[in-house]
């Protein structure tokens, strides 16, 4: 497809006149357009919720989850596996990215490396992907050759496959097994795709990884309970957390929570059963760690 006829480089006829508008008039007529991100977001919740499934059943089975993209679509998946080792408390292993330019494109603008399909290819095999594994593709076009070379190989070796962009009709679909097409529309600036579309891709990632994180055990209510406990301010968040849970006072929570030896998701259990820990240890090895199940098998409320 031509550049454009792509929908993210078509000109916003609401924005013709940008450049002569007053400085609020400016921010408003941004903050309109950005407001119509999560209504587009919203039309592809069922598609999202399938990369879901298909990540929980990647991570049950030791599989992982790899996010690909260039420019702003790559820095933007760095930024969200980065977010999910200390919100979650997994293996940084866990969720890996490839970026066009590799880390130097973190920092600085290395345009020319999304052209490479075989420079895609080159990195997803130094990562030893495998077909336990799910790839994410985040490309706002829908085309960039980098992440095409990425989905492609991926799909040789029957990784599952997803893709994120944000046109309708993208030339990568094929190598997806579940396509989110976030139909942000035209820039404010024409183009700009760090803009409407990029803040469209931070939200599908941050509903990818949380929400798998939820499945996989690592979230109990809406707590965070996988925090590594690294400093004093996380040892008053645990205890709390602990507290709130259990309905136990704060000392208790306290106490129960350095004999779980500071292990959060295993002092929850303690604190909701009082049964002693090397039981409630050797129940969460059995049921991968959740709590929820846990305490289920062991006749706790739920």
């Amino acid at each position: 497809m031509r550049f454009e006829k792509l929908e993210t480089e078509k000109s916003n006829p609401r924005t013709k006149n940008l450049d002569e508008l007053s400085t609020l008039e400016m921010l408003r007529v941004m903050n309109e357009e950005d407001a119509t991100v999560p209504l587009s977001v919203r039309e592809v919740l069922p598609e999202i919720a399938s990369a879901v499934d298909l990540c929980v059943e990647s991570i049950g089975t030791g599989g992982r989850i790899v996010y690909a993209g260039a420019g702003t679509s790559g820095r933007l998946g760095v930024l969200d596996a980065a977010e999910v080792v200390p919100t979650f408390g997994v293996s940084k292993d866990l969720f890996v990215t490839l970026l066009a330019g590799g880390s130097d494109a973190l920092t600085n603008a290395i345009e020319q490396a999304e052209d490479s399909e075989e420079l895609g290819v080159r990195e997803i095999e130094k990562s030893s992907i495998t077909e336990r594994d799910v790839v994410v593709g985040i490309t706002a076009s829908g085309r960039t050759p980098f992440v095409g070379g990425i989905l492609k190989h991926a799909r040789r070796i029957k990784a599952k496959t997803v893709l994120i962009c944000n046109v309708a009709d993208s030339s990568l679909k094929a190598y997806a097994d579940v396509t989110i097409a976030v139909r942000t529309g035209p820039e404010v600036i024409t183009g700009s795709t760090r803009l409407k579309a990029g803040t469209a891709q931070k939200m599908v990632l941050n509903m990818i990884s949380s929400i798998t994180m939820v499945k996989a055990g690592r979230v109990f209510g809406n707590y965070m309970i996988g925090v590594k406990i690294l400093n004093e301010k996380l040892v008053d968040r645990a205890t709390r957390i602990i507290s709130e849970i259990s309905d136990l006072p704060y000392n208790e929570s306290a106490r129960i929570l350095e004999e779980s030896g500071r292990e959060v998701p295993l002092a929850i259990l303690m604190a909701l059963t009082g049964i002693e820990r090397e039981e409630c240890e050797v129940v969460m090895k059995r049921n991968k760690g959740n709590v929820r199940s846990s305490l289920r098998e062991l006749g706790g409320a739920v």
